[in-house]
């Protein structure tokens, strides 16, 4: 598996589960028959600069770095505040107008944000459409777009 692989498949991880240890790395990813050793997972994380922040057992997990998260959102809330037309939810979609030509940016960024209650977005020129986990993870893209507009 090419280094990039691994990585991408890292940060998949870290986004749906609480990893402590670079054991529980290479225990996961056994699981998906890549194998890997305790030193190439040392050297990603060294590469992809993962932190460890307190996590909701007592402990500490593995996270992507904070400064990525707060740049993201930077440029999410740029982009929205340059852009923006309307949001509407219905169900758990959401769909998101923005001024031509800035669809696409729109959907990465909402993308890179890694929110666990968006499956996924999909951008084209003056649209974006973001499909959510549930009702209420539509409810809270939502909410989250009118504070960056604020």
């Amino acid at each position: 598996m090419k280094k990039q692989d691994r990585q991408r498949l890292i940060r998949q991880l870290l986004s749906s589960q609480d990893i402590e240890r670079q054991e529980d790395f290479v225990r996961l990813l056994e699981e998906q028959n890549i194998h890997v050793t305790q030193a190439t997972i040392s050297r990603d994380i060294k590469e992809m600069q993962l932190v460890k922040v307190p996590a909701a057992s007592g402990g500490y997990r593995y996270n992507m770095p904070i400064q990525k998260t707060l740049d993201t959102k930077k440029k999410l809330k740029r982009t929205l505040q340059d852009a923006y037309v309307s949001v509407a939810v219905q169900g758990k979609d959401v769909i998101i107008k923005v001024l031509p030509g800035n669809g696409p940016a729109t959907s990465a960024l909402i993308d890179q944000m890694d929110f666990d209650f968006v499956f996924g977005t999909i951008g084209d020129d003056k649209t974006v459409l973001a499909i959510c986990t549930d009702d209420d993870g539509a409810l809270q893209l939502q909410s989250v777009i009118n504070e960056l507009l604020e």
